[in-house]
């Protein structure tokens, strides 16, 4: 998946968070938006290394 899906998924459970009144349920909300971003941030590091990879070995090849 990429960054920009789990970012999406992280706003709809802020948005959810945002439209209960519970308190446990808000609670519930944000933290699930939070692993989202958490999951964003780790593909956005995957996606850092494969690009870095890539350039290494077009510096390689040339």
């Amino acid at each position: 998946m990429s960054v920009e899906h789990f970012q999406r998924f992280a706003a709809e459970c802020e948005a959810m968070a945002n439209g209960t009144r519970n308190p446990k349920d808000k609670e519930v909300w944000l933290g699930l938006a939070q692993r989202w971003l958490r999951c964003a941030a780790l593909a956005e590091q995957e996606q850092s290394k494969v690009r870095a990879r890539r350039r290494r070995n077009h510096e390689t090849i040339h």
